[in-house]
């Protein structure tokens, strides 16, 4: 546990100098790039994810990192996973919404993470056996174990609105309160206890496997839609829960 302890105070320090990077550029019009993938991508993403790596090389030499922007280096089953900016779609837009994500996996399984919100100032932290923070401050998920009274998130609907129309139908009548959204944000509220539930699509293990950490360590459940672990190799269908209860009605609605 003093390891990881460690490895998590490190690892925050790391974050809070590559906030400093991407923030020099929000909301100062940087250049857009189109990936393979169609997604955007900023000059603040690279340069972001290159701060993440230099400092983790220093701190964990010879280490393996595996970032969105410039894939893997080192090889090994324990390995540092970033996402340098979780939202890039939002930053781009001036919405204050992204994040900056950083997990440590050991043999595949999240051991620590990290969802720093640069434009917020809140950084929420989790580790097996060391719970759960936000700048510094103990946080848990709620206990709402019922999906008739959860506030309930669902992210990226608009891809759910096309591409699994069924589902999407089912969760915009569910939950006692709903709101659309995107990105790590959502999921962080849940480790907060200021939100139930998420409902995640299409997503990429650095947008998933550090922010799963953080859940868990907070007291709640994230998993992929058919109950399963997260790994390197889940399809980017997430649940986030509050309580186990509240996410067997939620695996329940999304495989009806």
């Amino acid at each position: 546990m003093s390891d990881l302890k460690l490895r998590l105070e490190t690892a925050t320090r790391i974050t809070e100098q590559a906030a400093k990077v991407a923030m020099a550029h929000f909301r100062n019009s940087p250049d857009i790039e189109t990936k393979s993938d169609q997604s955007p991508v900023t000059v603040a993403d690279k340069e972001t994810e290159t701060a993440i790596r230099d400092g983790l090389a220093r701190a964990f030499p010879q280490e393996p990192i595996y970032g969105e922007e410039f894939g893997r280096s080192g090889t090994g089953a324990d390995m540092w996973i970033v996402d340098p900016i979780d939202g890039t779609r939002s930053f781009i837009t001036g919405l204050p919404l992204f994040g900056l994500l950083l997990g440590y996996l050991h043999s595949g399984t999240p051991q620590l993470g990290i969802i720093r919100m640069p434009a917020l100032g809140e950084t929420y932290t989790g580790a097996v056996g060391l719970g759960a923070m936000c700048n510094g401050v103990p946080v848990q998920s709620s206990r709402c174990e019922s999906l008739a009274t959860a506030r309930l998130f669902l992210n990226e609907g608009d891809k759910l609105a096309v591409r699994e129309p069924a589902v999407f139908s089912r969760l915009v009548q569910a939950g006692e309160l709903r709101r659309m959204g995107a990105d790590c944000y959502p999921h962080a509220l849940v480790a907060r206890g200021l939100a139930d539930a998420v409902v995640d699509y299409d997503l990429q293990p650095y947008d998933y496997l550090p922010v799963s950490a953080v859940v868990h360590a907070a007291g709640g459940i994230m998993t992929d839609w058919e109950g399963q672990a997260l790994t390197m190799n889940s399809d980017g269908r997430t649940l986030t829960a509050a309580t186990p209860a509240l996410h067997r009605e939620l695996m329940e609605l999304v495989n009806a």
